[in-house]
């Protein structure tokens, strides 16, 4: 099963107490206050890893605490610091405070340190508080306590581009066409339960490909496999939307391609913003032109490119690679499309 998001508790270490105690020695008749700090609680830390790639590790051990530090001891010994917690998530991860909603911090890059819960500082001990007329003072401080919060991590692919569309729109079967990836493929609805990334070799250039479990209407809302897996999208840099233009769907292509855009609209408008190529799939189960022509003329009113494509036989599929290029890297000339694809 693939762990998306978890709640976690941490507990950063408490302060260590600051000790009370006095000078004893045989040669020193007026010894004075000598009783060291408390060391400081251990922190809690997440740390990005590129060896993770779910939240998995968190399912069944989701609380986390760190050592407390020790207490002063006399002849002004500082206790120790107690030993920090670091854990390790995977790049994509996004760090709420469960109880608030705030988003705490966003890891997109490996090795990126973020220090979750403090711990508490270490108590003062009686011989910080000597004073002139208060020579000889006997009371010390306890150590601070640590930060304790209820953590909701969030992970969402890190893909260059991510494919959308209904489910059986030919989605697992393009990125296997495209990647060396080899995502379950069949001929029923939701064959797809977690994403799937391919790399995909594009002339000089390499991207990450993300082939995003199918939608339907209401996915915004949570029908289907909803928003469990549109939050994914939210991190690519281009959308490829994937119209099934086969008679055989059932289905009207052009009111396909009106819901899939509603539901990323309605999910957030920010997604319509995005970058987006249209490519009609599936063409060599299509006997009537005008299916295509259809997905083609609603990819014209929002002006955005059109490819039709074929995984099967193969046609139209460079031309898309290449578009695809193309967008994500617009300041390098893209190598020459194959003639003939």
């Amino acid at each position: 099963m693939f762990i998306d998001e978890v709640v976690i508790s941490v507990k950063a270490g408490d302060g260590g107490n600051g000790c009370s105690a006095f000078r004893r020695e045989k040669f020193v008749p007026k010894g004075g206050p000598s009783g060291g700090d408390g060391g400081r609680g251990g922190d809690v830390k997440l740390v990005a890893s590129e060896h993770y790639n779910t939240l998995l590790h968190f399912r069944f051990n989701p609380e986390h605490t760190a050592e407390r530090g020790r207490h002063g001891e006399g002849s002004n010994r500082t206790g120790r610091d107690g030993a920090g917690v670091e854990l390790p998530v995977p790049v994509g991860t996004i760090v709420y405070n469960d109880e608030t909603g705030e988003q705490i911090f966003d890891f997109t890059e490996p090795g990126q340190t973020f220090v979750v819960a403090s711990g508490g500082r270490g108590g003062k001990g009686n011989a910080r508080f000597a004073t002139s007329t208060n020579q000889a003072p006997t009371e010390c401080e306890e150590g601070k306590p640590g930060d304790a919060v209820r953590l909701r991590l969030e992970l969402k692919l890190l893909a260059d581009v991510g494919l959308v569309g209904f489910p059986n729109a030919g989605k697992s079967t393009l990125i296997s066409r495209l990647s060396a990836a080899k995502p379950k493929i069949a001929d029923y609805p939701f064959t797809t339960l977690q994403p799937n990334l391919g790399v995909v070799q594009a002339g000089d250039h390499t991207f990450v490909l993300a082939d995003v479990p199918g939608l339907i209407e209401g996915a915004h809302e949570g029908h289907g496999l909803g928003t469990q897996f549109l939050r994914h999208i939210e991190r690519t840099r281009l959308l490829v939307h994937l119209v099934d233009s086969a008679e055989a769907s059932g289905r009207d292509p052009a009111n396909d391609f009106d819901v899939i855009m509603g539901e990323l609209a309605k999910f957030n408008a920010d997604l319509l913003r995005k970058p987006m190529l249209v490519a009609a799939t599936r063409i060599d189960m299509c006997t009537d032109p005008a299916r295509i022509e259809a997905i083609r003329r609603k990819a014209e009113e929002r002006h955005l490119p059109f490819y039709a494509i074929s995984s099967v036989t193969g046609k139209g599929l460079e031309e898309l690679r290449f578009a695809m290029s193309s967008q994500l890297f617009p300041a390098h000339e893209t190598a020459e499309v194959p003639v003939g694809s």
